[in-house]
């Protein structure tokens, strides 16, 4: 068996409300030598509470999206197990296809 590092680098998108960071998430911008081009995986879109319903989720996610289309991503995925999430995700263009599966380590 042989091993090789693949470079991946992410990019940590906030919005802050004066000097308190109020929403956060992040693209990771990954090769995995089955494509010429990356893939994107969004995680932790996240709004504290007190400052959601103000559309900082939405304008976070469609920064991230705009940002690994300008990449050059081929592919953009994201997961949640919370059914209303998911609904957003769809609302916001994103495809509901497979299953997560998880090993926490």
């Amino acid at each position: 068996m042989e091993k090789q590092r693949v470079e991946s680098y992410g990019i940590k998108f906030t919005i802050n409300e004066g000097e308190l960071e109020v929403a956060r998430t992040f693209l990771y911008v990954m090769n995995n030598g089955l494509h010429e081009e990356p893939f994107g995986l969004m995680e932790d879109v996240f709004v504290k509470e007190g400052f959601r319903e103000r559309g900082y989720g939405e304008q976070l996610v469609r920064e991230l999206i705009a940002e690994a289309r300008q990449t050059g991503c081929y592919k953009l995925i994201c997961t949640s197990r919370t059914p209303w999430v998911q609904d957003w995700y769809v609302r916001l263009g994103f495809e509901q296809r497979g299953l997560e599966l998880r090993m926490d380590l």
